[in-house]
């Protein structure tokens, strides 16, 4: 018996995986291939990878109308990319139990192509806190045998159109703080970044890096753990640190690759390992990224993300912040600005309460991976 995920997005596949994590522990008999839309894909240990795939320019941030990403993805081959798996989908028809889309009605269109028994929306992209579903993705998603959205409300919205949708946000799970235990911090302050998993992420950690360093000139006690996606290489961002002016000493553990002094004082630890561990200790979160800036909040962990005024990705911010609510503080690009709200966010634990319950209240409860794969062991039978 086999299932097949198809997924259009970094954070997207992080879910796939932990509900095939589900599938698993549920029904061991059951395989589960993926086939990601977006990117290269990573590898997980529940996943076998499957159908054309590749990296494109955007990383998959073209929505919202991004027509200079959407002209660079098709310069680099997006049409045919597209095409290529479209073929692949029809070309398995039938070999699978379930299909389950994760991310948009894209994901859900081209999951359709394998026209298996049943077939699972777990919705990411949309939630009437930004932008709800529209008619024709309504018309699209009715035909689901089954239907997950990311929070009540639009769950609500959706089953006022006569579709059965269930609230289960899978990031909710990603940022689940039990299931880690802490990363050694000897009560310092814990910082947690995430600088993302695109290509942006290396000037991101850059930048994000120096406002720890920044901080730390009137807090002797910050401490700051620095996530290096899986898609991405320790040595890059050592190197660029080491350019910035950090002592860096590398260490034989792949999950801590490296550690960033400034001086004798130990500012940033690498972290190559699960996201969970981090946010076991973190008290804020310095997050250029997506699925885990939303685990962060999910989690209880205030936010601070950073953006100029003609950056690109500012759209994203936005919608974010829409989706987190109080949960994110956005601040100006800038170190100085940066690391001022840091220290007074570190000072004001009342509005980092504030913060940590809006940020519960949007992402919802843990437990949602278990609850689709539930579902779809049942529509296995």
């Amino acid at each position: 018996m086999k299932v097949l995920f198809v997924s259009n997005g970094h954070g997207e596949m992080a879910i796939a995986a932990r509900i095939a994590f589900h599938l698993r522990q549920l029904a061991p008999s059951i395989g589960c291939d993926h086939l990601a839309l977006v990117g290269d894909s990573w590898r997980f240990e529940d996943l076998e990878e499957v159908g054309p795939r590749r990296a494109m320019p955007s990383g998959g941030l073209i929505a919202m109308g991004n027509l200079r990403n959407i002209a660079r993805d098709l310069r680099s081959g997006l049409a045919g990319l597209t095409i290529a798996q479209w073929r692949f989908l029809r070309s398995v028809r039938g070999r699978y139990a379930v299909a389950i889309a994760v991310g948009d009605v894209l994901a859900l269109l081209m999951a359709f192509q394998a026209r298996a028994q049943a077939t699972v929306f777990v919705g990411t992209a949309k939630s009437v806190y930004v932008a709800s579903y529209g008619r024709f993705e309504r018309s699209v998603i009715r035909k689901a045998q089954a239907v997950f959205v990311r929070d009540a409300a639009t769950a609500q919205e959706l089953r006022s159109s006569h579709i059965a949708a269930a609230a289960a946000n899978v990031m909710a799970d990603l940022g689940d703080r039990g299931a880690w235990t802490q990363l050694a911090g000897n009560g310092k302050t814990q910082l947690a970044i995430f600088p993302g998993s695109r290509e942006s992420a290396y000037e991101d950690a850059r930048f994000l890096s120096a406002v720890v360093r920044r901080v730390a000139e009137s807090d002797s006690g910050v401490r700051a753990t620095l996530s290096i996606a899986p898609a991405l290489q320790p040595a890059r961002f050592a190197g660029i640190l080491r350019a910035d002016g950090w002592r860096i000493v590398t260490q034989s553990d792949p999950l801590a690759p490296f550690s960033a002094f400034d001086g004798d004082r130990e500012l940033v630890a690498a972290w190559s390992g699960p996201i969970e561990a981090m946010l076991a200790g973190a008290q804020l979160v310095l997050g250029q990224a997506g699925t885990a800036n939303e685990a962060a909040a999910a989690a209880g962990i205030p936010v601070i993300a950073f953006v100029a005024d003609r950056e690109r990705k500012k759209w994203y911010r936005r919608r974010q912040a829409q989706l987190l609510g109080d949960a994110l503080l956005i601040v100006p690009r800038d170190v100085s600005e940066g690391a001022r709200a840091i220290a007074d966010l570190l000072r004001d634990p009342q509005r980092r309460d504030a913060m940590s319950k809006a940020g519960r209240e949007r992402m919802g409860p843990p437990g949602a991976a278990r609850a689709i794969a539930e579902r779809v062991v049942a529509l296995c039978a």
